[in-house]
């Protein structure tokens, strides 16, 4: 059990889903700062300024329109990036390798996958790959060089 989790966490895939929500949450947090920074404000300024601005108080509540308007920009703002940093350069990478622009990963062939799977068994036989087949520990049939 043990050695499945490790197998498991050891994946490439899980690194690569841990780094991306790690570089998400600092990206979200930076845009959220620069809203909250600069754009808030500003929307302040457009509905009256001052402490009070980008609120409206109806029978003693607070509806804080700016905030709101902040969290759209947010959102917008982070969907744009993921947008046009990692869902577009992939889109057009993909359409490149189905019209054959661009090549995709290379696969060995059975001939090359089958050698290399020879030269790791006679590696771990303690045998290079010029072994004389005609040395101690191999008989040969009559007939045979």
């Amino acid at each position: 059990m043990i050695k499945g989790f490790k197998d498991f966490l050891l994946r490439g895939n899980v690194i690569d889903l841990a780094v991306a929500v790690v570089i998400g949450a600092a990206f979200t947090a930076l845009v959220a700062q620069f809203t909250a920074s600069f754009l808030e404000p500003l929307i302040g300024l457009v509905g009256g300024g001052g402490l009070e601005g980008g609120t409206v108080v109806i029978d003693q509540q607070v509806f804080d329109w700016a905030a709101f308007i902040n969290a759209v920009i947010t959102f917008v703002l982070t969907a744009a990036v993921v947008y046009f940093v990692v869902v577009l350069p992939m889109r057009t990478l993909m359409e490149r390798r189905t019209r054959g622009e661009e090549a995709g990963p290379v696969v060995p062939s059975q001939v090359e996958l089958l050698v290399e799977i020879r030269d790791l068994l006679r590696a771990q036989q303690g045998r290079g790959p010029g072994h004389d087949p005609s040395g101690p520990g191999t008989t040969s049939l009559p007939g045979q060089l």
